[in-house]
């Protein structure tokens, strides 16, 4: 993004939104992971302590979902910019 015909309070303004929506969609992120992970693999609360068949459950679903979003980001990635390439400028 070219901030460059911007003033610099303009241009810090722009910044600071654009991490403020950064730090969002990471928050999403993170809050989908432990979301589905613990739905998926944590089912006895008898023990505040988490079994060993747990902790291994999370390490793979959390693995998989990271595995997942950053495929799916380098799509999108890809499809921006064939899409770019295709726009007259």
């Amino acid at each position: 993004m070219d901030l460059s015909a911007l003033s610099s309070s303009e241009q810090l303004q722009m910044q600071r939104l654009i991490e403020q929506k950064q730090l969002k969609d990471f928050m999403r992120l993170y809050s989908g992971l432990v979301e589905r992970c613990f739905g998926s693999c944590i089912h006895d609360f008898t023990s505040r302590a988490i079994t060993s068949k747990e902790s291994e459950c999370v390490s793979h679903c959390t693995q998989k979902f990271l595995k997942h979003s950053e495929r799916v980001g380098a799509r999108f990635a890809e499809e921006n910019a064939r899409l770019m390439g295709q726009q007259p400028q």
